[in-house]
């Protein structure tokens, strides 16, 4: 049983599919199907198992409401941006379609992969309705996956083999609902020869990770990466060791990890959130991560980082378009009272470590009048902006960047252009509810909503995000890395963008920077 939820509209609208016939509503102008099931329920005996596929369905299934969310702890402001999730359930591999109409000419078709550390979000959440991005003549797709310990849980070598379990179901699951697109995705006017992943954060990476993995290929042909890269993939010694956390927590040892599969929902959320309290305390004495739960390299979905695959040419010929917020650090520093009261000496110390030898060149690169800024910008750099440039090294000549710098209003201005900031203007849901006290609204945000949907619509559609307001978006390369820039006003493209700052970087090695790393 599916949880009730509100369609926002009476009107239904009947629809043929290989999977089966389904009843959606129409909703802003686009046809609407919510809560669409696109692999069997993982459930009892294929909890922690690959995703396997659903046979079709007898009969008209109601697809006017969401189907259940993927087990979870939301956080407050994630709740607040995303609007309140809908009931959970272990059941929780559903997916929704937004189409401008099912006839015609088949349009692009674009599948949206939510972010949120690999442990939150939803497909269903209101901040990714893709009602107003259809609009611009494509075929919208959001999905839902498996998160933290239910889909990133390497069970398999922790317990001897004795459990399944391999650490990557959780991008077992994007491939698999990949495969349903392609195959269903012709009955909703979209073309399942043109088909765009895109995402954002842990989102971002899970369309890095997709462009690794061998049972992706030939699953989509363009790719859009928002906030996030290539420096992703738990290798197994520490997949292990994270699960080995969990099954502390659980108070089992690796000869009893069969009797996991027996454990509460609630009582494995409550250990995953054991997990991350360790993780983020800042000492992280069981050297968990930033990112403990992630896609591992378990040899069957990924067999190696993806940046190393990408290095050596895998998707070669996927054309990408990527970017990052320009103040990403300051969603999780701003709130913090004890980062803005950071000290020359312990941002000097944070250098050091990452920095090593490199560090007197790594400072003098971050020249803001405050400590706290420079911090900021340090982190953000390390974090996501060299990740993306390393990615962007592996496609150069082929790959399109941009930055988002709007900055938002919220709370004095105290987020600037942080992470999360560009969401809702890719999906031009930004002055919905209160989430436009965070996003902005008005005759601006309106217009730099229409440009970057245009854009992303235009890479959907040709490969090239270029449009009448952006003019000629040049593609990246070394010697004029162009990226094309968001925010107040129209779009500009501006070259050598924040270089000193990207050459400090140069010769510090890759466990060093993004969110796997653990320093």
């Amino acid at each position: 049983m599916r949880p009730a939820t509100e369609s926002g509209t009476n009107e239904t609208v009947a629809l043929d599919t290989p999977s089966g016939r389904l009843v959606g509503v129409r909703h802003r102008g686009a046809l609407v199907f919510r809560g669409i099931p696109y692999a069997q329920p993982p459930v009892g005996a294929l909890r922690w198992r690959m995703p396997e596929p659903l046979e079709p369905w007898a009969g008209a299934r109601d697809a006017t409401r969401f189907g259940f969310v993927c087990p979870q702890i939301p956080a407050p402001f994630d709740t607040f941006l995303g609007g309140t999730l809908s009931a959970q359930s272990e059941d929780c591999l559903y997916l929704n379609v937004f189409t401008p109409s099912p006839d015609g000419p088949k349009r692009p078709v674009m599948v949206w992969i939510h972010g949120g550390a690999f442990v939150i979000g939803a497909g269903s959440q209101s901040i990714y309705d893709g009602s107003r991005l259809a609009a611009h003549d494509v075929v919208v797709v959001t999905i839902n996956y498996r998160l933290g310990v239910f889909g990133f849980l390497s069970l398999a070598d922790a317990s001897g083999g004795s459990r399944p379990g391999s650490g990557a179901e959780g991008l077992a699951d994007q491939i698999m609902a990949l495969h349903w697109v392609r195959r269903n995705i012709s009955a909703f006017g979209g073309d399942p020869a043109n088909i765009t992943i895109f995402g954002e954060s842990a989102g971002a990476m899970s369309v890095a990770s997709l462009l690794a993995a061998s049972p992706a290929e030939g699953l989509f042909h363009k790719a859009i990466l928002q906030s996030g890269a290539a420096h992703i993939g738990q290798d197994r010694e520490q997949a292990v060791r994270v699960t080995h956390a969990i099954l502390n927590a659980l108070s089992l040892s690796s000869q009893d990890a069969s009797r996991a599969a027996d454990v509460p929902v609630a009582l494995l959320l409550k250990a995953q959130t054991t997990a991350l309290a360790a993780a983020h305390s800042g000492k992280d004495p069981k050297k968990l991560g930033r990112l403990p739960f992630q896609p591992a390299i378990d040899g069957q979905v990924l067999a190696e980082k993806p940046i190393t695959a990408l290095r050596r040419g895998s998707a070669g010929n996927i054309p990408i378009l990527i970017g990052t917020t320009r103040d990403e650090w300051k969603l999780f520093s701003a709130p913090d009272p004890r980062l803005r009261l950071m000290t020359q000496a312990a941002f000097e110390s944070r250098l050091e470590r990452v920095g090593g030898k490199a560090a007197p060149a790594l400072s003098s690169a971050y020249t803001a009048s405050s400590t706290f800024d420079r911090y900021n910008d340090f982190m953000t750099d390390r974090i996501f902006a060299v990740p993306v440039e390393r990615l962007l090294e592996t496609r150069l000549g082929s790959a399109f960047a941009y930055r988002f710098d709007w900055r938002s209003r919220f709370l004095g201005g105290m987020f600037g252009a942080c992470h999360a900031l560009d969401l809702g203007f890719v999906f031009g849901t930004h002055g919905d509810g209160i989430a436009s006290a965070f996003f902005g609204k008005g005759e601006e945000a309106a217009r730099l909503a229409d440009d970057m949907m245009r854009c992303w619509a235009s890479f959907a559609r040709t490969g090239d995000p270029a449009t009448t307001a952006t003019g000629l978006w040049p593609r990246y390369t070394r010697g004029e890395p162009a990226t094309m820039v968001f925010g107040d006003g129209e779009p500009r493209s501006i070259v050598a963008l924040e270089r000193a700052r990207q050459e400090a970087w140069q010769d510090i090695p890759d466990e060093k920077i993004g969110l796997s790393s653990r320093t």
